[in-house]
């Protein structure tokens, strides 16, 4: 495991590190929403710790909130989530071969972690890069939960604050180099161009799904192997 972490370089670290403080950001948000919408504190802290999705927790506290029952809620967490069964396929070597780490690989299996790994060419990096984002971000997000949920009692309308636009600008700042590649940018724009178009017809979540067919353009390259 030492090995591992000692191919984590300066720049990786920064980028690591830079989405956690946004997710801790964000999470905090989550947290005060949560609060404000009336839910006890437990709920956001605990539903981080055992669910640890983000786009699900916002939807289903959302669901809840509004009057939708706790089912619908979970259902479309399920629907929202579906993109993790292909993003567990493509980093299964990653993970690792045994039971607990997979297990544990697969509770931090985010959109992050998955991209962190897979924007890695060596698989010892990969591999390094996956468990650092994944543990970053998990540690970062319940911190911010919890704060959040703290610092909700006292704030009568959390939204105000717009922490919930902190994620996506550092998300956006973080894909943008990667697309001056145009390999890497006809599929982003066309995943983008599905999404938007959806949107307006289609539950939250389903045009996520859908932007997956941008990558029906993605250019075939060789395979990483995992290490021995």
């Amino acid at each position: 495991m030492r090995s591992i972490w000692r191919t984590l370089d300066a720049e990786l670290w920064r980028g690591v590190l830079a989405i956690a403080l946004a997710a801790a950001v964000n999470g905090a948000s989550f947290g005060a929403i949560s609060v404000a919408a009336g839910t006890p504190l437990w709920v956001p802290v605990v539903m981080s710790l055992l669910i640890f999705a983000g786009g699900s927790q916002y939807m289903a506290i959302g669901v809840v909130a509004a009057g939708g029952s706790p089912i619908a809620a979970v259902l479309g967490g399920l629907v929202l989530n579906a993109r993790h069964l292909p993003f567990g396929l493509a980093v299964g070597d990653v993970i690792g071969r045994t039971w607990p780490a997979r297990i544990l690989g697969s509770h931090l299996l985010i959109d992050e972690s998955v991209a962190f790994a897979m924007a890695q060419t060596d698989a010892r990096r990969a591999r390094a890069a996956y468990w650092a984002c994944g543990a970053s971000l998990f540690l970062a997000w319940n911190l911010g939960v919890f704060g959040g949920a703290l610092a909700g009692q006292l704030v009568s309308d959390p939204e105000v604050l717009g922490l919930d636009a902190v994620f996506p600008a550092v998300m956006l700042a973080l894909v943008l180099p990667a697309l001056k590649d145009t390999g890497k940018l006809r599929p982003a724009l066309i995943g983008a161009v599905i999404a938007l178009a959806a949107t307006p017809f289609l539950p939250a979540g389903v045009p996520v799904l859908l932007s997956l067919l941008g990558l029906l353009a993605v250019p075939r390259r060789n395979k990483v192997e995992a290490p021995a």
